[in-house]
């Protein structure tokens, strides 16, 4: 029985996929701002996207699925990190 291998999902197919996932991500952020809603929370949205597209780049690009611990360290210290950006916005 032959092999097909277009029926594999790849790793370029992987990073196909975070590539369109980060195009939609930042298309929302562009149109999040053309939203009639108060800066504050546009500013929040904003950068809740933007932990999203760091958390496929992380987990695609760096490959860091692979090592769910270093993925898990990664996020917590960057969604730590936007917490601190969100509060000093917000002051």
């Amino acid at each position: 029985m032959p092999r097909f291998f277009f029926a594999r999902y790849t790793r370029a197919d992987r990073l196909t996929c975070a590539w369109a996932g980060l195009i939609a991500l930042s298309l929302a952020s562009a149109l999040l701002t053309l939203v009639p809603i108060e800066p504050r929370l546009v500013g929040g949205g904003i950068l809740l996207l933007a932990l999203f597209k760091a958390r496929i780049i992380l987990a695609r690009y760096l490959d860091l699925e692979r090592s769910p611990a270093w993925l898990r360290g990664f996020t917590l210290v960057l969604s730590a990190f936007a917490a601190l950006i969100f509060a000093l916005y917000l002051v």
